[in-house]
């Protein structure tokens, strides 16, 4: 530090006490009579009523960051607070994943077949395009049955057959994560920030 800084000039220590002439940036708050050139510096950008005091910049646990805005940056003004130590990320700002699906599928089906016929007189002697009927005993027909294998297709509709399928599933995605915040917190080293109270006003010439 040089003997005589200009009032407001900020240094990192590395102990634990502010040399006399300078106070901690922990944001406390002084009075505007007793440092009317360091208001007359900073104003109330970093807090204070404006009338009795104004607050000195508190750096406890921050890093500070250049005002404006770098090429491809957002716009940062002096006394901004932004950031936080940690982060809950939302569905929407997940990368694209799958899930494995478990379970089991469990399928049943039921078939019932009605064989369909007519209740009208026989009166064809071959199967062939034509369906079952009554024996037409006055008429003297044959049987309507017989122990061959059925070779012959017979009219449509003579068989009506329901199929019903019951599918019933036990399958689930399984929730994952924990809802943890993430840490945000780059690597550091714990040091006091102190601000000189008195010295040099700068000149703006």
């Amino acid at each position: 530090m040089p003997q005589e800084p200009f009032i407001g000039e900020i240094y990192l220590v590395p102990y634990n006490f502010a040399p006399r002439g300078y106070a901690f940036c922990q944001g406390q708050l002084l009075s505007i009579a007793q440092n009317s050139a360091l208001f007359a510096l900073i104003g109330t950008t970093f807090g204070g009523n404006g009338q009795t005091t104004f607050a000195l910049p508190d750096l406890r646990g921050r890093v500070p960051l250049g005002v404006g805005q770098g090429s491809g940056l957002s716009l940062r003004n002096l006394g901004e607070l932004a950031g936080s130590e940690t982060n809950t990320l939302a569905t929407n700002q997940l990368p694209s994943h799958t899930h494995a699906l478990a379970g089991s599928l469990n399928a049943t089906t039921q078939v019932s077949a009605t064989l369909r016929g007519s209740n009208a007189l026989a009166d064809q002697n071959s199967p062939q395009g034509h369906a079952l009927a009554e024996t037409n005993a006055r008429a003297g027909q044959p049987p309507i049955y017989t122990t061959q294998s059925p070779i012959v297709d017979m009219q449509a509709g003579s068989i009506n057959t329901t199929a019903t399928t019951t599918i019933t599933n036990g399958l689930s995605i399984s929730a994952t994560g924990s809802n943890i915040p993430v840490n945000n917190m780059q690597p550091y080293l714990g040091l006091n920030y102190i601000i000189a109270l008195v010295g040099i006003f700068p000149s703006r010439d």
